[in-house]
């Protein structure tokens, strides 16, 4: 297996819009160095069988999947349902017309609801035909209850996002724990054993209202003892090299297009 990192950025992406000079404001991140421009945070699961699960809809999503060269996928999930993981849910007509089927999505029934308010055109009736629109075939997913997508089994983790839940995913001994501030005794005991940790990390200081800083992280990784530990959903005073020269061993920033072999 494989995961590909489409996007390793926070909500607003890097750099943010604004500036002196309008085209970007890069906050405490050096812009000359390429693994500092993020996208929207998401990953591709390449299974072993050959399908590609697609990790939320951000809105650069179509410039992810053409930047890493991803021209197929087989199923979405989604984590919740906050603006920077499902803007971009319309590009998902375009994979319909690829795949030549609705396209089988996985999420809550919050999520579902959520998706179904915002994006209600995705939900009407689908006759067969042109795909003129996002046509998705709902599943819906219960945390704490292993469930099989595409052929792989995950299980997924209810997380404390600060002012609402997000789902965290463990596939074997790997997991993508994005959008999260703290773990409770159930989802630590359900991380236990991970080899690979793909983590939100959003500042080097203390943590944000919804996502953790670095000591959290750090606790986390003390507790769980991974082998590899990569950090994702960054914020602009991220700095990826700072990083890469100051992390402890066995930690590292993501980047966008990062591929991990599991």
């Amino acid at each position: 297996m494989k995961i590909t990192l489409l996007g390793t950025g926070g909500s607003a992406g890097l750099p943010q819009i604004g500036g002196a000079d309008g085209r970007g404001d890069w906050g405490k991140t050096d812009p000359n160095e390429p693994r500092n421009r993020r996208s929207r945070a998401s990953i591709v699961i390449h299974a072993d069988h050959g399908r590609n699960i697609l990790v939320d809809t951000g809105p650069d999503l179509r410039y992810q999947l053409t930047g890493c060269g991803i021209g197929r996928i087989d199923a979405v999930l989604y984590t919740h349902a906050h603006a920077d993981h499902v803007a971009g849910l319309d590009d998902v007509r375009i994979l319909n017309r690829i795949l030549g089927t609705p396209m089988p999505a996985y999420a809550t029934e919050e999520v579902w609801e959520e998706l179904r308010q915002r994006f209600a055109y995705a939900f009407k009736p689908w006759n067969g035909g042109f795909f003129g629109r996002p046509v998705l075939e709902r599943n819906e997913i219960v945390p704490g209850k292993v469930f099989d997508i595409a052929g792989t089994d995950i299980l997924p983790l209810d997380q404390d996002h600060g002012y609402s839940r997000s789902l965290g995913l463990r596939i074997d001994d790997l997991a993508y724990c994005t959008d999260v501030v703290r773990f409770d005794k159930e989802a630590l005991a359900a991380l236990r054993g991970i080899r690979i940790f793909i983590v939100d990390c959003f500042t080097p200081a203390s943590d944000h209202p919804t996502h953790a800083g670095l000591a959290t992280v750090l606790a986390w990784v003390e507790a769980l003892r991974p082998q590899r530990t990569i950090l994702t959903h960054m914020g602009p005073a991220m700095d990826y090299r700072t990083l890469t020269d100051t992390l402890p061993r066995g930690i590292e920033p993501g980047y966008d297009g990062m591929e991990i072999l599991v």
